[in-house]
């Protein structure tokens, strides 16, 4: 029986992070892009030089990783509120990554239950997120746990701009 346990990532974790995060992404989303886009978003986001790890090691972004006898199997990253729908005390859920050998296997379960309780924590009135408009089994995911679509957020893919839904749990 695999032991799955939450933790904060440390900067020794960022590669396999990286990695993991590329290749759930690549997994879930390539397939909607012309090659090029794909590039420049792949580009930005992870690598040594990517987003992702800049933000492990912002300290104002909180994580946790999810692990499966010690590998990386997800993770959910907390962010400062950015969306026009959030307000000022709101909690903003900014990703939440399952490995695609994870899905449905109660990685995603874990990792949302504890955004939900790290803003709860914060005293936040609501929890935020985006989410692809064609990533209808993570809306499904979301929808269980009670979030209703607020409104809409452009997502830049390369040159390519998707429609994400802004959804909105009240806490």
């Amino acid at each position: 029986m695999t032991t799955l346990t939450l933790d904060t990532p440390t900067p020794a974790d960022a590669a396999a992070l990286d990695a993991m995060a590329e290749a759930s992404w690549r997994d879930t989303f390539a397939h909607f892009y012309k090659p090029e886009d794909l590039a420049a978003f792949l580009d930005e986001n992870f690598g040594e030089d990517g987003r992702l790890r800049r933000d492990l090691a912002n300290p104002a972004i909180s994580w946790a990783v999810a692990r499966a006898d010690g590998a990386i199997a997800g993770y959910a990253k907390m962010v400062p509120p950015t969306l026009e729908q959030a307000g000022p005390a709101d909690a903003q859920l900014a990703q939440l990554y399952v490995a695609t050998d994870w899905h449905g296997r109660g990685v995603a379960h874990a990792l949302m239950d504890w955004a939900m309780t790290t803003a709860r924590t914060r005293r936040a009135p609501a929890l935020l997120l985006t989410v692809f408009e064609e990533n209808h089994r993570a809306i499904a995911f979301y929808a269980k746990y009670g979030f209703v679509h607020v409104g809409d957020y452009a997502f830049p893919v390369g040159r390519q701009i998707d429609r994400d839904l802004v959804m909105r749990l009240a806490l």
